[in-house]
């Protein structure tokens, strides 16, 4: 029913740039808030940034600065721009949808992709 589907990661090195992409679909977009989080080997998902439906945006300090995510409410997808990238930024990105608030922690969020893998080379 609900679908989040990934796009845009790939192999950069050190201080490039990638945008990630995220299409919805089977939820009203407008409605809800978006995320993407991401995790490496051996770590847990972490949050890396998040958009409101009203488009208040909240980033993880790591990326504070470099990543930049966005929306669009007629295409029902959600951005990621990511520069000066780094090798400790290598991970799969997931995208992350919710009808409930707007939180940090993984499990307050109710809809997920499939992901994509980010690898940044030193």
């Amino acid at each position: 029913q609900v679908q989040l589907v990934e796009s845009g990661g790939g192999l950069v090195q050190a201080g490039g740039s990638l945008r990630l992409s995220c299409s919805a679909s089977g939820l009203t977009f407008s409605s809800v808030s978006m995320a993407w989080f991401r995790q490496a080997p051996g770590k847990e998902r972490d949050f890396v940034a998040g958009i409101s439906w009203s488009g208040s945006s909240l980033y993880a300090d790591s990326v504070k600065g470099r990543f930049t995510i966005s929306r669009d409410n007629a295409e029902k997808k959600v951005y990621l721009q990511m520069n000066s990238l780094k090798p400790e930024d290598t991970a799969v990105y997931y995208c992350s949808a919710t009808l409930g608030t707007f939180r940090r922690t993984s499990s307050s969020w109710d809809y997920w992709g499939q992901g994509t893998q980010v690898t940044v080379s030193s």
